[in-house]
């Protein structure tokens, strides 16, 4: 089963703190957004394997938009 993790809000995406096939835990971060100055590190909300980094720093995303999909366990 596959767990898509969103933005949260009109953001750039500052970092990608993730790769495919690596394992994630709650509360990992997965992506650190940028928005009004204020570094904003979105976190896993599932356990499982990083199939997929939708984005790439530089992008910019709005509220709902897909960043990585993980594999859950």
């Amino acid at each position: 089963m596959s767990h898509v993790v969103v933005a949260e809000l009109v953001a750039n995406v500052l970092s990608v703190e993730v790769e495919p096939g690596q394992r994630v835990s709650p509360a990992d971060p997965v992506v650190i957004l940028e928005s009004m100055k204020m570094e904003i590190p979105v976190l896993a909300d599932a356990a499982g394997t990083i199939t997929e980094v939708v984005v790439e720093v530089g992008d910019v995303v709005r509220d709902g938009d897909p960043l990585v999909v993980i594999a859950t366990l």
